[in-house]
């Protein structure tokens, strides 16, 4: 992994990948995706069919967006698995790399995320709520290069 893997041309071409929405959160996944403790995530299917979104590839690759909205590192896509809730596994949980000691932890973090007023009003949809059936994506990836400047 190296800073220069990359030319300006090359990431403009690249789709951006966001997670959380900027502040405190979005920084912390940021900074386990930069220090290689985060090599998973979980979305929404339903948000994926909202914003008219692909589900991603293996083999895709996304530019991650830090808080400030700047360009922080390449990632790539390793793995996808569409699955409702009740089957998100502990290793899964475990790779996201925020600590989590069992699903039950994971799921009670995630559904304080997806019942957030930031996250209603992205879905457009005041009184959005998710049980087991819920279709997750669940994505594994593998940081490919780090875009901070080195100091």
């Amino acid at each position: 992994m190296t800073n220069d893997a990359f030319a300006p041309a090359d990431l403009v071409s690249l789709p951006r990948i966001e997670f959380a929405f900027p502040g405190p959160l979005r920084d912390q996944l940021v900074a386990a995706i930069l220090n290689g403790s985060k090599t998973s995530t979980t979305g929404l299917l339903v948000d994926y069919e909202h914003e008219g979104e692909p589900l991603p590839e293996v083999g895709s690759r996304s530019v991650v967006i830090d808080s400030d909205d700047r360009p922080v590192a390449v990632i790539e896509v390793t793995g996808v698995r569409v699955v409702p809730l009740a089957q998100v596994d502990l290793a899964h949980a475990v790779d996201e790399g925020e600590g989590y000691t069992s699903v039950a932890e994971w799921r009670a973090s995630h559904e304080r995320f997806w019942h957030s007023e930031e996250t209603r009003a992205a879905l457009e949809d005041p009184e959005f709520t998710v049980d087991d059936a819920t279709l997750t994506v669940l994505q594994r990836f593998r940081l490919i290069t780090d875009l901070r400047p080195v100091v």
